[in-house]
């Protein structure tokens, strides 16, 4: 799910525009509790896996990226200006 505090973030601050796609994807992150976190990138879907569509932005999560998801849901939004993933 994405909120509509983020989706407004991402047309205001980042840009993005009704009809584009929005890539979350997994990345090493370092040797934190969690070794990985989530990127964000403009992308055409491949292997798509998940998507959600808010404000004509379609965000989606490639095949290769959801198992870090592990039966749990995403919420991306926006605090204090920033993106923020919860994964709960």
């Amino acid at each position: 799910m994405v909120t509509h505090a983020a989706v407004d973030c991402f047309q205001k601050v980042w840009g993005y525009r009704q009809g584009e796609f929005i890539r979350i994807y997994v990345r090493y992150s370092g040797g934190a509790e969690d070794a990985f976190a989530f990127g964000i990138m403009k992308d055409d879907p491949q292997n798509l896996a998940i998507s959600y569509v808010d404000g004509g932005i379609t965000f989606f999560m490639e095949e290769k990226d959801a198992w870090y998801l592990s039966d749990r849901n995403l919420t991306i939004d926006c605090r204090h200006d920033e993106i923020v993933f919860d994964r709960g």
